[in-house]
């Protein structure tokens, strides 16, 4: 993560917030000026923020849907039926959980297949219109004009803090800091760990979508660019690992809790086998207990089957992505005290963050779209907006089917990963050997007052295209060695 904001996020940053500053238009408009040849560049960075733009506000949809349930009893719904031993549930249930059954059945209605397109699911729906109307109603007149992003940038400040300190005070926190902050130097030899790092740069930074280029086009031209970069990469990555502490202190306790239910149904079963008094075994003597009958009665206990107890599996469980928000911490919501209020407050900060990033995507889709002249001048921003809000709604209705979390797990594994090592790497190419090093630094002395340092110039020239390229072809390679994968809901499990 570190040596890709390094050398990749703060001097693509740099890069694209002095270019549209300093030519004045929009990501196509910029890279056309530079070259014609380049002009893919700026459609590639269209065509990517329009879709980021879908995945986006279908994320908002399910995180509406799961925050207008929030106001009922936390997810009541149970997939196995309860058993009259002291077990609790059915064994051939074990895995299954009511958050799970609430993901897939509830609110996804999945099919077992991508194949399988399934129907439209009318409450997704009704969610997905209300967020792009929301949308709408906060960039009618223009990103340039609307206060909305002053909210949504800080309310999840605040959420964070309050998460961070409930979270520090849940039994197992320590297990999930100790867990985000042990380094596991094995995993550096996968080329998906260094493309997830790049695309998570990628994507908090918001690079290489063209709404950096747009947004820097409305600066002063003296504004410092440099400044401006350094400032938000640093906030930003601050701001990162600052959530990332709430965030693993809530999954530790998730998989404390975990650890100890398992270790709790096989005291059970012990207790229940050798017909021991109650309380005589404890999660405190439970390895004693079991090493003492196993050598005591070992196909007794064998026949048992006993299930695995290890605190570092369960905290290996924790996922990315809509996994992560959906299933794995709204489970461990769930357990908090006060579930209700925390799962608001969550899924209140998850749409703020979803709609600010929105904020940036439309830009990047909207400016274009004015600079190439497609349409009018004569007609008002108003119906622009609304034109893009109706289109995309329309558009996005494919991710409302049965078979709609399929493809967005696709686009976010394929399509909102590669392509923007791509258009990134096309994007220091052409500013460094296309409009040429020296002409830009030019550029930026003008504005700033001073010529990047070396550190600009190295990074610009030789680390950043490399380090680009050299990532790109290195999960190429991998995902030749494999055929692509996606993970799907089985009925009969």
């Amino acid at each position: 993560y570190f040596i890709a904001l390094l050398f990749e996020g703060i001097p693509l940053l740099h890069l694209e917030l002095a270019l549209g500053q300093c030519l004045r238009k929009g990501s196509i408009g910029a890279w056309n000026t530079i070259s014609p040849y380049l002009g893919g560049v700026g459609a590639g960075s269209w065509m990517v923020s329009v879709l980021v733009s879908l995945y986006y506000n279908t994320v908002l949809t399910w995180v509406m849907w799961y925050f207008i349930n929030s106001f009922q009893e936390p997810l009541p719904w149970s997939v196995c039926p309860l058993n009259e031993n002291r077990t609790g549930l059915n064994e051939e249930c074990y895995e299954s959980t009511a958050v799970n059954y609430f993901w897939y059945r509830k609110t996804l209605n999945i099919t077992p297949d991508v194949t399988e397109s399934g129907t439209l699911q009318w409450w997704l729906i009704l969610c997905l219109a209300t967020c792009w109307a929301i949308v709408y109603l906060c960039t009618i007149r223009g990103i340039e004009t609307t206060g909305a992003i002053y909210v949504t940038a800080i309310f999840p400040y605040l959420v964070l803090t309050i998460f961070l300190i409930q979270g520090l005070t849940l039994p197992g926190a320590t297990e999930g800091l100790a867990y985000l902050f042990t380094p596991n130097l094995n995993t550096l030899k996968n080329p998906r760990v260094w493309l997830d790092a790049a695309t998570q740069i990628f994507f908090s930074l918001s690079l290489a979508f063209g709404g950096l280029i747009a947004f820097s086009s409305y600066n002063p031209p003296k504004n410092n660019c440099e400044k401006d970069a350094v400032t938000v990469a640093i906030v930003n990555s601050v701001t990162s690992l600052y959530a990332s502490i709430p965030v693993f202190s809530v999954l530790g306790f998730k998989a404390t809790t975990a650890y100890w239910d398992c270790l709790d149904r096989n005291i059970i079963h012990i207790i229940n086998e050798f017909d021991l008094p109650e309380e005589s075994i404890m999660r405190q003597n439970y390895t004693a207990w079991v090493s003492f009958l196993n050598s005591s009665y070992p196909e007794k206990v064998a026949g048992l089957k006993l299930r695995s107890c290890d605190l570092q599996e369960f905290l290996d469980q924790s996922v990315s992505g809509t996994g992560l928000a959906f299933i794995v911490f709204t489970q461990a919501i769930i357990l908090m005290p006060g579930s209700q209020a925390w799962a608001i407050l969550f899924f209140i900060m998850l749409f703020s963050l979803g709609l600010s990033s929105m904020f940036g995507n439309i830009e990047g889709v909207f400016t274009p779209l004015l600079e190439l002249r497609v349409i009018s001048k004569s007609i008002p921003k108003e119906l622009l907006s609304g034109i893009i809000c109706l289109i995309s709604f329309l558009v996005a209705l494919c991710f409302t089917l049965g078979s709609g979390s399929y493809w967005i797990d696709i686009f976010d594994s394929y399509a909102g990963s590669v392509p923007l090592l791509v258009i990134a790497f096309f994007e220091v190419i052409g500013v460094a050997y296309v409009y040429k090093i020296k002409r830009f630094s030019k550029d930026v002395k003008w504005m700033t007052g001073r010529k990047p340092n070396l550190y600009w110039q190295i990074t610009w020239r030789f680390v950043s295209p490399l380090l680009l390229l050299t990532v790109f072809v290195a999960f190429v390679a991998l995902q030749i060695q494999k055929p692509p994968s996606y993970t799907a809901w089985n009925p009969k499990y």
